[in-house]
């Protein structure tokens, strides 16, 4: 899978997704993580993208023309229009089945935007997508972006070298994860939970589902309305 991450600022995009199992998957050839620099598409002399909003108002407002242009550059490479991502804070919230979707892709373009924001007619013009990671405000879409890629990175097949990691998560069936315990037996003064120990599969995997559900009763109740829980669940937990 290629991002095109279009930014003001690749600095910040690439060296948060160069590292650790992404960073490992772009040497690997799985992924590609091209972070397109905004500026290198301006016909200004002084690499200017931004200018004062109609209307009045603060701040500055990117403009149409190097954005597009960027874009442009990207899809004529690619030779279709990639679908295209805007993160901005007026959209519905980033999920984990937005994840999921996103990398069914076989390329995806990130679109940073900066200052008040983007000229409304690009948007319009070339985003597919509006997505914000939560109800504040950001200096610009770069962290957002890393977000965003970060995730759906993961579930691209290949990325994750335990096979079973991105299906026993949290949030996956809309369920939050079980709790993790290691060595040693004790710490602390804690124990870990008998169950674990016992060498029973079936019983461990009844705990962690147990435990899975009544993290997301005392966690995130907000989740447990589209849960894929049985009918016998429901009754018991609910």
């Amino acid at each position: 899978m290629r991002f095109h991450i279009l930014t003001l600022f690749p600095e910040m995009v690439l060296q948060g997704l160069h590292s650790s199992i992404i960073g490992r998957a772009v040497q690997n050839g799985i992924l590609t993580i091209e972070a397109v620099n905004i500026r290198d598409y301006t016909t200004d002399r002084h690499k200017k993208v931004d200018d004062y909003p109609y209307g009045g108002g603060a701040g500055m407002v990117m403009q149409a023309q190097p954005v597009y242009d960027a874009w442009k550059a990207v899809v004529d490479k690619a030779g279709y229009r990639v679908r295209t991502v805007y993160l901005t804070p007026q959209a519905p919230v980033f999920c984990q089945a937005m994840a999921k979707e996103f990398a069914t892709q076989q390329e995806l373009i990130l679109l940073c935007g900066h200052y008040e924001g983007i000229d409304e007619r690009v948007l319009e013009e070339i985003v597919t997508d509006y997505v914000s990671i939560g109800d504040y405000v950001l200096t610009g879409g770069e962290p957002a972006a890393v977000v965003v890629a970060d995730a759906v990175a993961r579930m691209v097949p290949g990325v994750l070298t335990n096979a079973e990691s991105g299906h026993t998560e949290s949030l996956e069936g809309n369920l939050l994860e079980y709790p993790q315990y290691s060595r040693p037996e004790e710490w602390n003064g804690r124990r870990v939970p008998p169950v674990l120990l016992s060498g029973d599969h079936a019983k461990v995997d009844a705990w962690r589902r147990e435990q899975s559900i009544r993290r997301t009763i005392e966690r995130r109740p907000d989740l447990l309305a589209d849960a894929e829980l049985t009918q016998k669940e429901r009754e018991m937990y609910l």
